[in-house]
């Protein structure tokens, strides 16, 4: 009896054991019943990371950080050993990336998976890379917007030194008058405004008139659009029939006309020929003069005393 109890507690004691150090694996995060896959990565700097800070594939977890130590070539380096619990597949281009994984500023191990046929084997080591932390990405997205500002404090400054410079008495004075003049310019400018509202407003009917006219035009326009096209046509035609005509002959005959003309005239001038004697000499002119006034003495005559030209007789 003293033997069984003895054994019942022996092995009361060793399943103890058991579920001590599985729970204690448990909490650090080791599962003693899988498999694990170890990884290494080297940093040169772990920003913060320590043993026991997650592993994930894709935000899922997938491990854990199981160690940290200087490399052995004491470059200062330091080997990060990744305890991978998952069978999960992870192509040996795959990138051990540190990273925030919540405000606080607490460190993870993302696993980027590459894209190589290849499989990473247990003992490999992972390329990796450093998410920049808040405050370099802080400084990184403000220290653009600080040179902004230094700049534009530097233009400001100098825009007030050169405006303390104009801004003399004078140029107050000028400045002064200038808005003087611009507030007067603005007052006629109203008052023209006012002027040609007035003018509208008074000439309103006439203007709808004239718009009523201009209005009749362009009708009678559409309204006799054959017949301007028409003759817009005969003017395209005879415009075409000059083109076509011999104009410059015409012109050259013509101009051959007016200088014969001009002889004939000239000889007319000179007095040569019949026609230019008639004009020059005015013998013919006075014999013909003489004769009309003696023909008219004649026809007196013979108003006064028919009988000497006429005899009457019955039988």
């Amino acid at each position: 009896m003293n033997k069984k109890r003895t054994y019942i507690v022996a092995l009361s004691f060793i399943v103890a054991l058991m579920v001590f150090i599985w729970g204690f694996n448990f909490l650090k995060g080791n599962d003693v019943f899988v498999r694990e896959r170890v990884f290494y990565a080297s940093y040169d700097n772990v920003n913060g990371l320590v043993s026991s800070n997650p592993v994930v594939i894709n935000g899922m977890r997938v491990g854990q950080v199981s160690k940290l130590y200087f490399h052995p070539d004491m470059s200062g380096r330091i080997i990060a050993e990744l305890s991978i619990n998952s069978n999960f597949p992870l192509p040996d281009n795959s990138v051990a990336r540190i990273f925030s994984s919540d405000l606080m500023g607490s460190k993870a191990i993302d696993l980027r998976l590459g894209n190589s046929p290849v499989n990473a084997l247990s003992g490999d080591t992972l390329t990796t890379s450093i998410e920049a932390s808040l405050m370099a990405e802080v400084n990184a997205q403000v220290a653009p917007i600080k040179h902004k500002a230094e700049a534009l404090i530097s233009s400001l400054d100098s825009l007030v030194v050169i405006v303390q410079t104009i801004l003399n008495e004078d140029s107050k004075e000028n400045l002064k008058q200038s808005l003087q003049n611009i507030s007067l310019t603005f007052k006629n400018l109203e008052n023209t405004t006012a002027n040609i509202d007035t003018i509208v407003t008074g000439e309103r009917k006439r203007i709808a008139a004239i718009l009523r006219n201009v209005e009749l035009i362009t009708r009678n326009f559409e309204k006799n659009s054959d017949e301007l096209n028409r003759i817009m046509k005969n003017a395209t035609t005879f415009s075409d029939s000059l083109a076509a005509s011999n104009i410059a002959a015409t012109i050259r005959n013509a101009d051959k006309s007016l200088n014969e003309l001009a002889q004939i005239l000239d000889r007319l001038k000179r007095g040569e020929g019949t026609a230019g004697m008639l004009l020059q000499n005015d013998t013919l002119y006075f014999e013909l003069e003489k004769s009309a006034a003696e023909l008219n003495k004649l026809l007196e005559d013979v108003r006064l005393n028919p009988k000497r030209y006429v005899k009457i007789s019955l039988f």
